[in-house]
């Protein structure tokens, strides 16, 4: 009870000294007229929360967890009030921010995931410690250096697999066909967490890079993956479920694809003066076709990113309106391995325009899962492009060519819900030996007809020949993933997407786009008054 009480004292202090940090921050920019009083009642709120969590703590009709009550309840409260982005991390989630930041972790290298109440390997990533073991797609982990993980989270078993490099862990394995559990002792090792995960020559001469995040990485990843590319005539760049990450890095990344001196983004608060980003060395003349996919996924740097090539008419964006976050957080590391994510500005794109979505009198689920008509422009700010397109500021990118979001049907979800493309694709991987050249043909869809029976998968032939071709290149994708890694199954799925087919048709309108963009410049320029 003692410990309790020390803990619960300890937090008390370090939501005081919090409160304290948010009253500096806040406080820098007020006149000093207004201290004595703004002091005062900081004070008197330090005095009530003091108040009110004794009060709590003492008579409430359970035990009070403190962490709860304060690292889960009084503290994000009080930043949610400020906006949606400013953020409270506890140990653990202050631990995952880092290690996503940093683009590396300590553990196997797998992906794991839930199936049937059970957590299975999806894929282990090539090269690292799980895949050289042996380790395969559809192995059940039953248990972790003896502990069995039944009733386990996903994201608990993934924990148990991290640890310190050179430690070794036990695994216990459940596989298909095996009359016994197996058993995988691994050497956890560094494992990079790509944010370029997938790149390739999606056309003679066309390239395809999808970027996941921003992270302190990406900048040398791209720059690595443009080079392993070559000369290109054309890039389609997929920022679609990109949620941003390190500004930074969104910069760099920007700095590949513009002019040398042209700005990237700005950003300013009240706190913090304007500070403006150019590119310090520019794409070196290398102005091939650009094609951005963006979706209501793509956020934060990823916007930073779009909106600066689409300022400068650099590419053609294509897609759906992207997120609108037009708020910068400045992270603090604070006591017992915490850290506050705080909004301390508001980012600009080159033309000026703030894309942060109006976030007033809207509840969080409603701000992150709802969305208004992302066509209504009123009430927009209005701002040119360089080549004099309008373009609109608040509520996110929008996209110079929109796409319908892809919808699934009934079908679909029966299938990805009775995990069938996966269990089909593990059987087959495993019973034939499958090469590069590797096609779905009828045969092959006439076997996954006799899964589906078997598995009691209710479905229609009209449903079959529907969705032919989504079948076909799903089925092709998830027994790449068994035979080739997880890589090989992306790629798969990039050649079939059809925003990415698209993507590829709009080469040529990429083109004029930056051709009329660097015409209206130079004219523009030219017609400027010489100084005398």
């Amino acid at each position: 009870m003692a410990g309790s009480s020390r803990r619960s004292l300890f937090l008390v202090v370090f939501v005081l000294a919090l409160f304290g940090l948010l009253g500096m921050l806040f406080a820098q920019r007020i006149s000093p007229a207004a201290s004595p009083s703004t002091d005062s009642d900081v004070r008197d709120s330090f005095k009530q929360f003091t108040e009110i969590y004794e009060a709590v703590e003492e008579n409430y009709a359970d035990p009070v967890n403190p962490d709860k009550a304060i690292y889960d309840g009084a503290i994000p409260s009080m930043l949610h009030q400020l906006d949606p982005h400013s953020n409270f991390f506890d140990p653990k989630s202050y631990s995952q921010l880092r290690e996503e930041q940093r683009g590396k972790y300590y553990g196997v290298g797998m992906t794991v995931g839930p199936r049937n109440n059970k957590v299975i390997v999806i894929a282990p990533f090539a090269g690292t410690p799980a895949y050289r073991a042996g380790i395969r797609p559809g192995d059940i982990i039953a248990a972790i250096d003896g502990k069995p993980t039944d009733n386990m989270s996903t994201s608990d078993v993934a924990d148990l697999l991290k640890g310190p490099k050179g430690t070794t862990v036990r695994i216990t394995m459940l596989r298909e066909g095996s009359d016994h559990p197996l058993e995988f002792s691994v050497i956890r090792d560094e494992i990079p967490r790509y944010s370029v995960d997938l790149h390739f020559m999606i056309k003679p001469g066309i390239g395809y890079m999808h970027i996941s995040g921003f992270q302190e990485t990406t900048e040398h990843e791209v720059t690595e993956a443009l080079d392993q590319m070559g000369d290109l005539k054309g890039l389609v760049l997929d920022l679609r479920q990109n949620p941003g990450g390190l500004l930074s890095e969104g910069v760099g990344v920007a700095d590949k694809f513009l002019k040398k001196g042209q700005l990237i983004v700005s950003h300013h608060g009240r706190s913090s003066p304007e500070k403006r980003y150019v590119a310090q060395h520019g794409n070196g003349g290398r102005d091939y076709p650009l094609v951005v996919l963006v979706n209501r996924g793509t956020a934060s740097a990823a916007e930073i990113l779009a909106g600066a090539i689409q300022d400068h008419d650099r590419g053609l964006i294509v897609g759906e309106t992207t997120f609108g976050k037009g708020l910068v957080q400045t992270v603090y590391p604070l006591a017992e391995n915490t850290g506050l994510a705080l909004t301390t500005a508001k980012y600009y794109t080159p033309s000026g325009r703030l894309i942060q979505r109006d976030y007033s009198n809207v509840s969080l689920y409603d701000y992150y899962y709802e969305r208004e008509n992302d066509d209504n422009t009123a009430n927009k700010e209005v701002k040119l492009t360089d080549g004099g397109r309008t373009v609109y500021g608040g509520g996110g990118i929008s996209p110079d060519v929109k796409l319908a979001p892809y919808k699934s049907n009934k079908f679909q979800d029966d299938l990805l819900q009775h995990y069938a493309l996966f269990n089909f694709a593990k059987d087959y991987a495993n019973a034939h030996k499958v090469t590069q050249s590797f096609e779905i043909d009828d045969a092959i869809l006439q076997e996954f007809r006799k899964f589906l029976d078997r598995e009691k998968i209710a479905y229609t032939e009209g449903e079959l020949i529907e969705n032919n071709d989504w079948l076909r290149s799903n089925l092709k994708s998830e027994i790449f993933i068994d035979a080739f890694g997880q890589e090989e199954g992306m790629k798969v799925r990039a050649e079939t997407d059809p925003d990415v087919m698209k993507a590829l048709d709009l080469m040529p309108q990429a083109r004029a786009l930056a051709d009329n963009a660097r015409k209206v410049v130079a004219e523009r320029n030219s017609a400027s008054p010489v100084p005398r």
